[in-house]
């Protein structure tokens, strides 16, 4: 797929999309930008269902919603707010360390930069994207699991790692859709392009799609 090809699918996905549900530290962003809220709720959904993601983070902002509010709550009532989700143990930990660090070392305020984000405890470089795009509308380019997958699916790159994705993409997708690039794919793979038997007989944009990798599909 060159890149002519994908910015006619990225259109087609965005109309075909719009007024679905978009993952839940997307529609956080549509009504207020709070990079403080998008950094914790991007934490918390990391290898947690969106619904399960969503609830715990009402509970937890209802507590505590800045860095200096948070500090101030115990880790067992961080953890009590948050769970289910993934690694609610951990997380809550991370949490409380992650606010105290942004007191400490940014007067509560989070870093609009890339590799200052990559400082802070527990925050990779999807996590890091995410702040930089929907928390401040900068330029990045989130790669989670369906962005990598759909990616190469599409054959736009060949890559082996989320890591390797991100790189291919920030050489090759034209800068006007690096903000929204993630959005799309998360809602597009949750949706249609499934990891296992992915739904192309109804997919919008099969036709441009080179299905690399697809054995099965419905």
């Amino acid at each position: 797929m060159d890149e002519q090809t994908l910015v006619t699918v990225l259109s087609v996905l965005e109309t075909f999309l719009r007024g679905k549900q978009l993952p839940i530290v997307s529609e956080m962003s549509r009504t207020k930008r709070d990079p403080f809220k998008i950094l914790i709720s991007t934490i918390l959904s990391l290898r947690t269902k969106d619904a399960v993601t969503a609830a715990a983070t009402d509970r937890l902002f209802r507590l505590a919603s800045t860095p200096r509010s948070m500090r101030e709550l115990s880790e067992e009532s961080i953890r009590k707010a948050i769970y289910p989700v993934g690694f609610y143990r951990r997380k809550a930990q991370t949490v409380r360390e992650i606010s105290a660090a942004l007191i400490d070392r940014y007067n509560g305020e989070v870093p609009a930069d890339l590799d200052e984000l990559l400082t802070l405890k527990g925050v990779g470089r999807k996590t890091a994207n995410l702040v930089v795009t929907l928390g401040y509308d900068g330029d990045g380019i989130c790669v989670d699991t369906h962005v990598h997958r759909i990616t190469n699916r599409f054959g736009y790159v060949r890559t082996s790692t989320p890591h390797e994705t991100e790189r291919a993409l920030r050489e090759r997708l034209p800068r006007a859709h690096w903000r929204s690039y993630n959005t799309l794919m998360v809602a597009y793979g949750q949706t249609v392009c499934r990891p296992v038997s992915p739904l192309c007989t109804t997919c919008p944009v099969s036709a441009w799609c080179e299905k690399v990798g697809v054995t099965r599909f419905r």
